[in-house]
């Protein structure tokens, strides 16, 4: 689906599917990741905390940040950004990633979905918990946690007025991903793997 740009918004939010629950489950108001999340964050932590002491609960918060920043840019980069062949593959990526690339503004789909960001966070989950020992309760907390930073960020870079130095650049590197290079600027509130896999802005 795509629009002539002459008779569009970037800040529209444009219909994608015939059924209109379908249609009404593809957006998301931007408070909801943080308030559906925020007691599951809590209450691992204080499960962590409680079970295996603060330092555990501290080391596997912080690994599971960094593992959710590499999953955030490794899945815009492979996964958003993949253009699959064929016309079903064309309506899969404008889906996934492409609507939000013609309409970069429209404040009811610049969060997941719950219906997209479940599965993530259960996927996350399937890994960590597994693998990361005493660990893994905390690290699931700090996984899920910056998937939810990644989502005000990324609303607040589109629909807000960034104020300190950081924020200010990472708006610069977005708006540049979207309007000059969609092959730069992946990691949208961690900057600093575009650095180590050089798919940082050049110019």
């Amino acid at each position: 689906m795509t629009t002539d740009a002459s008779a569009r918004s970037l800040s529209d939010s444009p219909r994608i599917f015939d059924n209109p629950i379908l249609d009404k489950l593809s957006r998301i108001d931007h408070r909801l990741p943080p308030v559906f999340y925020g007691p599951i964050i809590a209450g691992l932590a204080i499960w962590s905390f409680l079970t295996a002491g603060p330092v555990v609960t501290l080391a596997g918060l912080i690994a599971g940040y960094v593992f959710w920043t590499l999953v955030e840019y490794f899945g815009h980069r492979f996964f958003f950004h993949w253009e699959i062949p064929g016309r079903i593959g064309a309506r899969l990526h404008f889906l996934i990633h492409g609507i939000h690339h013609e309409y970069p503004s429209d404040p009811l789909r610049l969060v997941m979905p719950l219906l997209l960001s479940g599965p993530i966070m259960a996927l996350g989950a399937a890994a960590i918990l597994p693998l990361a020992g005493v660990a893994g309760v905390a690290t699931l907390a700090g996984f899920i946690a910056g998937y939810v930073a990644y989502d005000m960020v990324h609303f607040h870079l589109h629909n807000g007025q960034p104020r300190t130095a950081f924020g200010q650049y990472l708006r610069r590197v977005h708006m540049l991903h979207h309007f000059r290079d969609p092959r730069i600027g992946y990691g949208v509130s961690a900057p600093w793997w575009d650095i180590v896999f050089g798919t940082t802005w050049k110019g």
